[in-house]
C-alpha cells in the first residue's frame, strides 16, 4: 500500500470537489472513510492508522486553507455520529454526544481526527454542505436534502471505492417557478 499515492489522490478528489462544490469558509465537508476498504479489505475488518493518517494529510490542509469545518463520520458501531471543531457545534447548535472513536469502535480516520483537531468533540449528525466518502461508509445522512454526485478523476482511493457530493438549495415551485433573475 502506497501512503504517499492515498495522499494524493485524496488531496486530487478534494480539489476537484471544492472546484465544483464552491463552498464557503466555515461550510461542513463531511468524510466517511473505511480505511479497511481503502487497504483492500472488507469494511470494517481492517482498521488503518496509516492510511487514515495518509487520507487526513491529503484532506486536512485543504480543509484549513479553505477554513472549511471538518466532519468525520465514525463507523456504525458508534451510529455514525461524527468528530468535529467545538467551533462547528457552537455555529451549527450541533449536540455533543459523549464518546471516544477509537481505531476498533469509530474508525482510524475518526481516531486520527479526534488527534488532529484543535479542540474536537462527536456529535451524532450534522447537515454538511458536501461531502466525500471512501469505501461506501453511506455519509448521504449527513448531508442537506438535495445532493448532487460530483464526478471526479479519482474514482478510487486505494482500493476503496471514491463517490464525492455537494449539495444545493431544494427547487420549489413547479412549471411556472423561476430558478434565476429574469
Amino acid at each position: 500500500m502506497d501512503l504517499a499515492t492515498i495522499t494524493r489522490d485524496v488531496h486530487k478528489a478534494l480539489q476537484e470537489l471544492l472546484e465544483v462544490a464552491s463552498l464557503q469558509p466555515k461550510q461542513i465537508l463531511v468524510v466517511g472513510c473505511s480505511t479497511s476498504e481503502v487497504g483492500g479489505e472488507k469494511i470494517g475488518t481492517a482498521s488503518s492508522l496509516d492510511i487514515a493518517q495518509a487520507i487526513l494529510a491529503g484532506i486536512y490542509p485543504l480543509v484549513l486553507e479553505k477554513k472549511l469545518y471538518l466532519a468525520v463520520q465514525c463507523c456504525e458501531h458508534l451510529n455514525r455520529a461524527l468528530v468535529i471543531e467545538k467551533a462547528a457545534c457552537t455555529q451549527y447548535g450541533l449536540e455533543e454526544v459523549t464518546v471516544y472513536p477509537v481505531q476498533q469502535a469509530g474508525g482510524g480516520l475518526a481516531y486520527q481526527t479526534m488527534h488532529t483537531l484543535t479542540h474536537p468533540l462527536v456529535v451524532e449528525k450534522v447537515q454538511g454542505h458536501a461531502g466525500i466518502d471512501i469505501g461506501d461508509t453511506f455519509i448521504g445522512m449527513h448531508l442537506k436534502p438535495v445532493v448532487v454526485p460530483v464526478r471526479s478523476s479519482v474514482t478510487k482511493i486505494g482500493a476503496g471505492h471514491l463517490t464525492l457530493a455537494r449539495t444545493r438549495p431544494k427547487l420549489i415551485g413547479g412549471k411556472r417557478a423561476c430558478y434565476q433573475e429574469p
